[in-house]
Formats: structure tokens, sequence, C-alpha cells
């Protein structure tokens, strides 16, 4: 049964994947709408579902300490794995403002959890642990969010897209594709995670080992289907936006959600997955900035995933 939900998973993702990168780009298309902005907002909440269905189910049972960590380690493997692997199929042209504003916005995302999870102030909707990311912390986490949205819809229509043309389908049936893509890649995602944790579990993993790693890499495994296939399809922002985008909606939502529900207590160990979130986005900066033409090279995805691969043996060594 479990080989069976691992065969079903992947068989879900890939089809789903496909089809959410066609609808979308359709979408972007026919209303003039940078394929980035689709990749940033649409592709990158429905990817980012299964990280919010299993954040807000955390939260509610008390588990708190998968909550941060599935995030944090969701987000360490979309840089480092996902735009690593989609960089070894196919360079990656970078957009300026991706360079200049979307990055260093993922980065900004990180930082700012460092003051508001360490604060040595609890405020009366917090608990009672001021070493945590309470409900005021959430609060100001979602306000991010909603300034992040109104930054996206505000360059709706500027940028260009690259890549090959994109083929054209009815608004039903490109909304349709889009809809059956997204529902395929979360159900795909949980066969895998269930299975996966099921093994891990069976070859005697700790929880916090299962929650950075198979957890996190589990519900991100819509964005690496998704960025995979948009960059075999050679649509690059997509690709991109899907990433940067997960990984904003990642801290500023879903984290602020999940605190907002129940205060999230930090400890010695998610301070050090935080230095490793903000640190993936300086080496994706640092990457795609040496290049003048801004992109990600297959030498640079090779530094990424080694990086990721770093990253588990530190954890397992732990």
């Amino acid at each position: 049964m479990t080989l069976l939900m691992l065969i079903g998973g992947f068989v879900l993702l890939t089809f789903g994947a496909s089809w959410l990168v066609d609808g979308a780009a359709s979408i972007a298309k026919r209303y003039g709408i940078s394929s980035l902005v689709i990749g940033l907002t649409v592709v990158a909440f429905g990817t980012s579902t299964p990280e919010l269905v299993v954040n807000v189910v955390s939260a509610i049972q008390g588990t708190t300490d998968i909550a941060i960590g599935n995030v944090l380690g969701s987000n360490i493997f979309n840089i480092f794995a996902i735009l690593g692997l989609s960089a070894l199929i196919r360079r990656l042209p970078v957009q300026e403002s991706t360079v200049k504003k979307e990055i260093p916005m993922s980065l900004v995302a990180a930082l700012i959890l460092f003051p508001l999870g360490a604060s040595f102030l609890s405020l009366p909707l917090d608990g009672p642990d001021p070493s945590s990311l309470g409900r005021i912390d959430g609060i100001i986490l979602l306000l991010f969010f909603v300034y992040f949205l109104r930054y996206t819809f505000k360059t709706a229509r500027s940028g260009t897209d690259e890549g090959e043309p994109v083929k054209m389908y009815g608004v039903p049936r490109s909304i349709a594709m889009i809809v059956a893509g997204l529902t395929m890649l979360v159900f795909g995602g949980k066969f895998l995670v269930d299975a996966a944790v099921e093994i891990a579990r069976y070859f005697g993993m700790t929880e916090r080992v299962i929650g950075l790693t198979i957890v996190a890499a589990g519900t991100s495994l819509p964005e690496l289907a998704t960025s995979m296939v948009a960059a075999y399809k050679k649509n690059a922002d997509i690709a991109i936006g899907n990433i940067v985008g997960s990984n904003i909606f990642n801290i500023f939502l879903i984290l602020g959600v999940s605190s907002v529900i129940r205060p999230l207590p930090f400890s010695s160990g998610t301070t050090i997955d935080l230095s490793v979130t903000a640190l993936a986005s300086m080496v994706l900066f640092a990457l795609v900035y040496r290049h003048h033409d801004r992109r990600l090279g297959k030498r640079d995805g090779a530094i990424l995933f080694a990086c990721y691969g770093l990253y588990v043996a530190y954890l397992m060594m732990g």
C-alpha cells in the first residue's frame, strides 16, 4: 500500500504540475499579465496549499514544532533543492525586478522572524513564552502579506515574458486546468508525504528530522513538480516566481495564520534553521547577481543542490 501511495503521488504530481503551468501561462498570456506575477501569486498560493493545511492543523492540535519546522524546512528545500534541480534542467533567466525586489523581499521575510520570535515582552494576546511568535506577531506578518499582494497587483501588467510560445486555451478550460492541476498536486503531495513519513518512522528517524526533511520536502513537492515542469517548458518566470512567491507566502501568510491560531515557541534549533533560511535567499541573490545577464546556470544549480545536501547531512548528524 505504501508503494502504491508513492507511485500514485508521483503520477498526480506530474500531470497536476503540467496542467497548472499550461493553464496559468494561458491566462497570463490572454490578459497581458506577466508570467512572473502569475507565478508569484496564483501558482505560489496554490502550491503552498499543503504547507497551509499542515500548519493550520498542527497549530490547532498544538504540535507547534511541526508548524515552524514545516515552513522553514520548505523554504530551504524550495531554494536549495527545487531551484537547484530546475537550473540543472535548463538555464533560468531571472528578471531584474526579481533580483532587486522579490528575492530581497523573501530575505526580509526570513529576517523579520528573528526580532518577532525573540521578543522579550509578552503582549496580552501572546502566549506566556516571550521567545515565540505570538498573535500580535502573526498580525504583523499578515500585514506584510497584504503589502506583498498590493505590490504584485500594482506590477501585474509590467515585465516581459520569456520562453517558448504559450499554447492558448479558452478561459473556462484554463481555469479548469488550474483547479484540476492544484487538486492533483495537493493529493499527490499528501500521498507521498504519508508514505514517506511511514517509511521514515520505520527506520527510526526523529520527529524534528522528519518535520524538517520529509514533511517539509513533501509539502514542497507541488513547488518541485511545478518549477521543474516550467523549467522544461522554458517558462523560467513561473519556475522562479513560484519558488520566491511560495517562500514569501509561507512566512507572511502561513506562519502569520498559524501564530494567530496558537503562539509558536522558538527554540535554539529553530534559530539555526531560520538562519539557514535567510542564508538560502542570500546565496540565491549572490548566484543570480554575479551574472551580468541575471540568470541561474547549471553550475549555480549544482551549488544550490549541494547546499541542501550539506544541510540534510547536518540534520542527520544532529
